[in-house]
């Protein structure tokens, strides 16, 4: 398998077969639309508030919870993947790691209440929306960037048929 995605539950609770199923499709969906044809690893963690809030803390010194946070293991640039990624691979895997995700169900269960669509668009847009931050894309200003990374996440939803 050319991907493999590694889901944590930080809270038993919080656990399901099923999420872990959307979230692997997603993450996975993305990397195809986005052309990754190398294999690769991405690690997520499936939290609540306080959890995705000590890690904002802990890594960005942001007190506050949020509902997704994208911890890419390279600087990509958006939509130009390298051609040789073996100075990138893991010699214990043979993976290049992109990187790591946290996202608040918590937060994404509000969000869905919030936006008026389920909480499986919304899951599958925060794996979506940070798959992209791993690949390079940010949304820092209102620019081009920014539209740039809208673009590719609705291209990405609309394969998923997770349109809003």
């Amino acid at each position: 398998m050319k991907y493999k995605i590694n889901i944590r539950f930080d809270r038993k609770r919080l656990a399901n077969v099923g999420m872990s199923m959307h979230l692997s499709r997603c993450i996975t969906t993305a990397l195809r639309v986005e052309g990754v044809d190398f294999p690769c690893e991405i690690n997520v963690l499936v939290t609540d508030n306080p959890g995705i809030r000590a890690i904002n803390e802990a890594q960005r010194h942001v007190d506050q919870a949020t509902d997704v946070l994208s911890f890419p293991m390279f600087s990509l640039t958006p939509g130009q993947l390298p051609e040789d990624v073996s100075d990138m691979l893991d010699p214990d895997t043979g993976r290049v790691p992109l990187g790591d995700m946290a996202i608040s169900l918590e937060r994404a269960m509000s969000q869905a209440e919030e936006y008026g669509h389920g909480i499986k668009r919304e899951l599958g847009y925060l794996a979506v929306h940070s798959v992209l931050h791993l690949l390079g894309y940010d949304h820092l200003d209102e620019g081009p960037m920014k539209r740039q990374m809208r673009r590719q996440e609705e291209i990405i939803m609309a394969q998923l048929l997770l349109k809003r």
